[in-house]
């Protein structure tokens, strides 16, 4: 049988396919937004601690990907037998194809954005917690722009599915590129030439937004964006009008200590970490918690600063309540205490989304301190301080590792806290970066920051600290100074893990 080319390119002049392919454009982007939202939401259901929510977005997931997407828009098509007040909205054909679709393909979109959302490192929430951003504030600012950059391939493909899908609503007599190709070889039988004409339509729509898609994807790629350091001459320019804001003792505040502990205890499971762990932080005193592996430290700093609830005990900030086992997460209290308390962690938790100008302002810009230009100012005198507003406008992955943490740093003081939490913050770095990371604290310490360290760095810990705290089995074992440490007979097992002669230097003196 011979293929009529001729006739198959005169189908790209009718407007009847014009019009439909308008049809499947339409039909497949609001479904595809419509879904894309609503599946963001049901994949949040999902992951809730409400087990009321995550149950019935288990259930629609399970129901909506199981039932074929034909027997739904013919059942949604003819639900006003069964419910004629719909029929005002049913009764039309593009409409009942669309809510069809959009139940469908929402619980496809579910399972894609609970992927990409189980994608983002924890650290990101806890980041953002330690600089006391809120839920709804860290899913928009921290949270949802990078899901969005991991589940975008995929979702771009769901989107083609939907063009495609359309197909399916011929069953209702809606005017999309499949059924008026139906009706056209009905009547000339020439199946062949319309259903190739069917095909490009559909794959130029598909090439069309596979384009756009590409755009976004390219435009969201960091890795290939080109490192921007600044020149000497532009630091140089910048530094001129920048003003650093030294940190100050917290002396106004009358005699009670920045941090009083009081019994404070945690337990994983049946594992009991904290043992009741009283301990005191003076305003502008240095603190380090030293330690064996496994005893206790990263969950009592964590503790200290809510990313942990304790079991037991409270914890007192400058003599107010700040945080109790009583307290329910989320209480107005813990939220404005974790607001003076900055947080430096172990693996830096950087926003890997934003430059490094934008990690140091978005949680001051959150919570309103000041204009974007004061507050931009700010955060490159704090860079310039921790030596890196050459490097403002790069991303975390363009820095090294002891350059991410400096930036942590500076990131933490940006919110002006009263006390400063230190998480090994230099165990994730090769032995060559520790130094820069280290002489930024000890700077801090001489301003007269209040600070707790926990730290395997027994040197620095040593000649840092005003008092030392060595853990061992949950609680405190020893509370002292670092001459003391050296000296006195009750610090010999400290002494032995700092590596140092166990012989009490007194005792050796009076003998």
């Amino acid at each position: 049988m011979h293929f009529d080319f001729r006739y198959m390119l005169s189908l790209f002049a009718i407007p009847a396919f014009w019009r439909a392919s308008v049809t499947v454009v339409e039909l497949s982007a609001l479904a595809w937004l419509i879904a894309a939202a609503a599946g963001f939401m049901l994949a949040t259901a999902r992951m809730s601690g409400w087990r009321s929510m995550s149950v019935f977005a288990s259930i629609y997931i399970w129901l909506f990907r199981s039932l074929p997407l034909m027997v739904l828009i013919v059942f949604v098509y003819n639900l006003p037998q069964l419910l004629p007040q719909t029929g005002g909205v049913l009764s039309n054909p593009f409409n009942a194809a669309l809510i069809a679709l959009v139940l469908t393909e929402t619980a496809y979109m579910a399972e894609i954005h609970r992927g990409a959302l189980m994608s983002v490192a924890k650290g990101q929430y806890e980041a953002a917690a330690a600089l006391g951003i809120r839920w709804t504030g860290a899913q928009r600012l921290v949270i949802i722009p990078q899901a969005m950059r991991i589940a975008l391939p995929t979702l771009g493909n769901q989107f083609i599915s939907c063009v495609k899908l359309t197909s399916l609503a011929s069953a209702i007599s809606l005017s999309e590129l499949l059924l008026v190709g139906e009706r056209l070889y009905a009547q000339n039988f020439l199946v062949m030439e319309t259903l190739l004409a069917c095909a490009i339509y559909y794959v130029l729509i598909v090439s069309m937004f596979t384009w756009l898609m590409q755009l976004g994807e390219r435009h969201m790629n960091l890795a290939a964006r080109k490192p921007r350091t600044l020149s000497d001459e532009e630091a140089a320019a910048l530094r001129g009008g920048l003003v650093v804001r030294g940190s100050t003792p917290q002396t106004g505040r009358g005699a009670a200590p920045a941090l009083l502990l009081k019994g404070v205890q945690k337990r994983y499971g049946e594992q009991h970490v904290l043992k009741g762990i009283d301990l005191d932080v003076k305003a502008g005193e240095v603190m380090s918690i030293i330690g064996p592996s496994g005893s206790g430290k990263t969950s009592l700093i964590r503790t200290i600063n809510a990313l942990e609830w304790p079991d037991a005990g409270e914890i007192i900030l400058f003599g107010r309540g700040y945080l109790s086992s009583r307290d329910r997460p989320g209480n107005a209290s813990v939220r404005q205490g974790v607001k003076h308390i900055g947080m430096v962690f172990q693996s830096f938790n950087l926003f890997p989304h934003r430059t490094i100008l934008e990690n140091v302002t978005l949680a001051p810009r959150y919570q309103g301190h000041a204009s974007r230009a004061e507050l931009d100012t700010r955060a490159l005198a704090l860079l310039d301080k921790v030596g890196l507003l050459a490097h403002a406008y790069k991303y975390p992955h363009q820095l090294s590792g002891g350059q991410q943490q400096r930036v942590a740093i500076a990131r933490a003081l940006a919110m002006e806290p009263d006390v400063m939490l230190f998480d090994e913050p230099t165990s994730a770095l090769d032995p060559e970066l520790v130094d820069d990371v280290l002489n930024v604290i000890r700077d801090l310490a001489n301003e007269g920051m209040t600070m707790v360290i926990v730290t395997h760095e027994m040197d620095f810990a040593m000649s840092v600290s005003n008092r030392v705290a060595f853990m061992e089995g949950g609680v405190v074992q020893l509370l002292a100074s670092p001459d003391e440490i050296r000296w006195s007979p009750d610090a010999v097992r400290v002494r032995r893990f700092i590596g140092i002669d166990e012989t009490p230097v007194r005792a050796v003196a009076t003998a």
